[in-house]
Order: C-alpha cells, then sequence, then structure tokens
C-alpha cells in the first residue's frame, strides 16, 4: 500500500477534505491534489517536514508515512534510473553562468557548452544545489525567513513553502529554471572556482543567508588515511616533549609519509623527525627541512 492511498483512506474515515490537509501541512491545496494523484512524488521524508504535519493532522504516524513514501520513491527510481539524464536547461545553465566571477566566466561557459551537464558543469551546480539546499532546510520552519523569501518572489507563504519543498527533493539532474529564479539568484551573490584544484568560493546574499561566504576544496588524499588524520601523528603533534620546535614543512613531510595501512605510534613520527633532521643523511650536509629547499 503506498503513501498517497494512505492518506486518502484516512481523509475518508476522519470526513476531512484535501484543503483541511493542505491548511494543516502548510501547502497549497493544489499541492496536495497532485501528490494524492500521483501527478508529483513524494518527497523524501529527510527533506521535508510534510509528512511530521500531516501525520498529527491524521492522526497517523508521521515515520510511517515517510518510509511509506520512501519505498514508492525507490519504486519510482528503478523505473527512470536507465533513462540517460538530459542536459540542464539552458535557463539554468546562463544563470549558473551570471553567477560565476566575471574574469573566469567565458572560459567555464565554453567549457560547459563543449560538453553539456559533464563532470565541471555538474560539479559547479550540484555545489551550488547542495549549498542552498542546507539553507532552504535550516530556515524551513522559520515563518519570517519564508514570509520574506515569498515577498522576494512575489508568492504566498503556502506558495512558498510547496515551492521550497519541492526544491529540496530536487536534484543536478532535474534542476528547473523556476528552482534557480526562486532560490540560487536570490540567495547566491557569486561563486568562483579554481580549475587547478576545483576549490569553489561561494558568496552567500547576507540579507537572506546565514554566513557570508562558503569554500568547497576538492584534495586528494591517501585511500588508508583516516578522516580525522592519523591518529599516531596527532598524538606526536600534541606532545611538545616530541615534536619540539617543528615547522610548517617538517608537519607537511609528516603528512605526506606512506603507511601502507599501518598504524605507526608517536615514537616513530619521532624517529622520523630526527632523522630528517641529521646532517649525515643528506649530501648537502643540512638536515632541517626549514633550512632545505623544497
Amino acid at each position: 500500500m503506498d503513501v498517497c492511498l494512505i492518506i486518502k483512506e484516512r481523509l475518508e474515515q476522519l470526513g476531512l477534505e484535501q484543503k483541511d490537509l493542505a491548511a494543516a501541512a502548510e501547502v497549497t491545496e493544489s499541492y496536495i491534489s497532485q501528490l494524492l494523484t500521483r501527478k508529483k512524488s513524494p518527497p523524501a521524508p529527510d527533506r521535508t517536514d510534510i509528512y511530521e504535519k500531516m501525520g498529527r493532522f491524521l492522526k497517523l504516524s508521521g515515520s510511517r508515512l515517510g518510509k511509506l513514501a520512501e519505498v514508492q520513491r525507490k519504486e519510482a527510481l528503478k523505473r527512470v534510473f536507465e533513462d540517460p539524464p538530459p542536459p540542464l536547461f539552458q535557463e539554468v545553465r546562463e544563470l549558473v553562468l551570471r553567477k560565476c566571477a566575471p574574469a573566469r566566466r567565458q572560459q567555464l561557459r565554453a567549457i560547459f557548452e563543449k560538453q553539456p551537464l559533464g563532470e565541471l558543469e555538474r560539479l559547479v551546480t550540484q555545489t551550488l544545489l547542495e549549498v542552498i539546499k542546507r539553507v532552504a532546510k535550516e530556515e524551513l520552519k522559520n515563518e519570517k525567513w519564508l514570509r520574506s523569501v515569498a515577498r522576494q518572489g512575489g508568492r504566498s507563504y503556502k506558495q512558498t513553502r510547496v515551492t521550497i519543498l519541492e526544491f529540496l527533493d530536487t536534484d543536478v539532474f532535474h534542476l528547473s529554471a523556476a528552482n534557480c529564479v526562486s532560490f540560487l539568484d536570490p540567495l547566491i551573490d557569486s561563486w568562483d572556482i579554481d580549475l587547478s584544484t576545483f576549490s569553489m568560493d561561494i558568496v552567500l546574499n547576507r540579507r537572506l543567508a546565514p554566513g557570508h561566504s562558503k569554500r568547497f576544496a576538492f584534495v586528494e588524499t591517501d585511500p588508508d588515511q583516516p578522516s580525522g588524520g592519523e591518529p599516531g601523528l596527532n598524538a606526536f603533534l600534541k606532545d611538545a616533549s616530541l615534536s619540539g620546535d617543528l615547522t610548517r614543512e617538517e608537519i607537511e613531510f609528516l603528512k605526506r609519509l606512506r603507511l601502507d595501512g599501518k598504524r605507526p605510534t608517536p615514537l616513530y613520527y619521532y624517529r622520523e623527525l630526527q632523522n630528517l633532521r641529521d646532517p649525515l643523511h643528506f649530501r648537502n650536509g643540512v638536515g632541517r627541512m626549514a633550512d632545505r629547499e623544497m
């Protein structure tokens, strides 16, 4: 049994109408109608508050509605999984590029147009999308923020909630021009990308987004390296009796040591440091990293 059928049966049992459910969920009646007639896919439970609101109104478990919706979404995804994603609409690309730093805009336009929805365009668009989604999700229950966005777009409060719920459920392959006009345009002032490192700098609209800028870096790491850094090295760096007057260059050298999955102790790093500083180990007679040409 899918989530749409459960909701419709419960409305009938309680003698309620779709407009009553729409009011309780703080969305438009049109949105509820399209959900229940399956013209719209049910939103992902982790990106919306609608199941919680509908559950309270219908005296059903919001988590149960969410689980049923997730099953329905997965089944729908299986049916379309084999279809190749279409290129982004031209309007979407134009708005993304319009927000790009002027000095890099033409270069990126040439790359995007050479390979529509290629790796770089997906990376840029997906990163911008995730930043905006994060803001929208954090502010979804903030009525003041929702009304401010509604005024910016000339919409009602409920229409804005519907737009946000649909936006939170979209992905880079289904991003529409309407999504961009409603969210990317007002929330992001500008963005730039370093094509040598693929790190992105994103400047947010101060009036609508908490925090002024975001940076996303894509750095090559050793697959065996723990996400929080090598524990033995961390312990070595915290122990002043071992690390002493360690220089920045020496720290970088120790971080680059290949360990082949092994987990050395702090003493290992101490000995590596002493070997590095010993003039006998270098033909030029200089041992300290700070004094050697890298």
